[in-house]
């Protein structure tokens, strides 16, 4: 099992400087990867493009997997996110994972003026998902989509990670859509409609065997599952990432956010110190790592 940081790209982290230097304290403390938040515009808080923000994270690691989790990819052009990716992915030395959705709720968009409508995003993700892979393959590509259409463009340079860069694709469980998605690509992020523990693990269950049942290919599937754990030792905290690893979960995301000092609304003062000591504790120490990854 791997591990990483997953924290959002605003507030007190609404600076690619910061960041980077976070990014670095995660490196260095043991972490094996370091992932952020693709919002424009939800929160009235500072926000800082997280393609910028992953330039710098880049350049201040050597060893860890960068990316976001998730890119809501209908709202890029995803011509652009092909040289984005490519060129964070040169950048790093081919560390980069690109975690993408369809994006989140009508409100969020309505308010830019995005398609509101989930059926039509999620089509527009499948088209941008065979327009990125069409790019990054460094031959002429031309395509003719519904929502998108290209004529003989040809992108160089190709990724340095080959066959492509990593996709993990991000859905909402119960949903089944997004899980069929996922089976066709590199790894799968669920977000949960239960809190309960014990729900949420029969949630996992389910999910992983619902994956695993469309997948097509042969080639192992990332399951990333994501939470909070008070510190490296903890009983509770080992406890709770080893049952998900038990049950087929490959990457433990550490939740850098304010809810885990009990902060719902996010405009208020976030816990800086305290959530940058939980990265300096370094990932959970697992009893069972050897047996289960």
């Amino acid at each position: 099992m791997k591990f990483g940081i997953y924290l959002p790209n605003f507030g007190p982290y609404g600076e690619a400087r910061v960041l980077a230097n976070l990014a670095q304290d995660a490196e260095n403390s043991g972490w094996d990867g370091f992932f952020i938040w693709d919002h424009i515009a939800e929160w009235a808080l500072p926000m800082v493009d997280p393609w910028v923000a992953l330039a710098a994270i880049a350049v201040t690691t050597h060893r860890i997997r960068i990316g976001t989790t998730v890119t809501p990819l209908p709202r890029r052009r995803p011509w652009k996110v092909a040289r984005e990716t490519v060129s964070i992915d040169h950048l790093s030395g081919g560390r980069l994972i690109l975690g993408v959705g369809i994006g989140g709720g009508k409100a969020k968009c309505d308010n830019l003026g995005e398609e509101p409508d989930p059926k039509k995003r999620g089509a527009m993700l499948d088209e941008a998902l065979s327009v990125l892979v069409g790019l990054w393959s460094g031959e002429p590509f031309s395509f003719a989509g519904e929502y998108y259409h290209i004529e003989n463009a040809h992108f160089l340079p190709k990724p340095l990670q080959q066959p492509r860069i990593p996709i993990w694709v991000g859905g909402n469980w119960p949903y089944k859509a997004p899980f069929r998605r996922a089976a066709k690509w590199d790894g799968v992020f669920p977000l949960f409609s239960v809190w309960d523990n014990e729900q949420q693990l029969a949630q996992l269950n389910d999910m992983v065997h619902y994956v695993s049942k469309h997948r097509k290919n042969e080639q192992p599937i990332d399951i990333i599952a994501m939470g909070i754990t008070p510190d490296a030792e903890s009983k509770e905290g080992v406890d709770w990432v080893e049952q998900r690893a038990e049950l087929g979960a490959t990457w433990w995301l550490e939740c850098l956010t304010p809810d885990r000092a009990g902060i719902d609304d996010y405009g208020d003062e976030w816990p800086v110190d305290a959530l940058r000591e939980r990265v300096l504790q370094g990932p959970p120490q697992l009893r069972k790592l050897h047996e289960v990854g």
